[in-house]
């Protein structure tokens, strides 16, 4: 197995969540209230699935490897620009946080500053996956042998098993802070 077939496998449960994101704004616009709760669900998913476990086996394993190979101008300029939407989509989770925030306060016209974060991760990742599984993934893996193509997967899969014991203590830790 390539290295990129959990990275491409990730891309459809990403899919999935898009989709919900989707049906969340259609609600939203047909009437319904801003769901907080919902709001929390998609951060999360995209903070910790998207963002940590996808985003972070690109970045942390993929692009390492291959930022140490000669990859041509086209190939170089791709995993550069992937990164740049990585920091986007990073920055419009933020923003949405801080709108729903605003809006949990009472700032109702948040709501419309919200389905704009919404829709930009509707519009967003679609793209983004297509660039990576149609443009960037398959022909990367010419750059790597099958030597490196192996160790890349079981590096994915130490990082996968590992991720979540990161998170918790990252957030023991930021739990034991002195808050006074």
């Amino acid at each position: 197995m390539l290295p990129i077939a959990p990275l491409m496998i990730e891309h459809r449960l990403i899919e999935k969540m898009i989709s919900a994101i989707r049906k969340e704004i259609e609600r939203v616009e047909s009437g319904g209230p801003i769901d907080p709760g919902f709001i929390d669900e998609a951060v999360d998913f995209i903070r910790v699935y998207a963002d940590r476990c996808h985003h972070g086996k690109e970045e942390d394993i993929l692009f390492r490897e291959l930022g140490k190979k000669a990859l041509s101008f086209y190939d170089r300029l791709m995993m550069e620009e992937l990164v740049g939407d990585h920091r986007k989509g990073r920055e419009n989770v933020a923003q949405l946080v801080t709108a729903k925030e605003r809006y949990l306060r009472g700032e109702k016209d948040q709501s419309r500053v919200i389905l704009d974060h919404l829709r930009f991760f509707v519009e967003f990742y679609p793209k983004h996956m297509e660039k990576e599984d149609r443009h960037f993934f398959l022909p990367s893996m010419s750059y790597l042998a099958p030597n490196e193509l192996e160790a890349m997967l079981a590096e994915e899969q130490v990082f996968d098993r590992e991720l979540i014991h990161r998170i918790y203590r990252e957030k023991v830790a930021e739990a034991g802070k002195d808050r006074s």
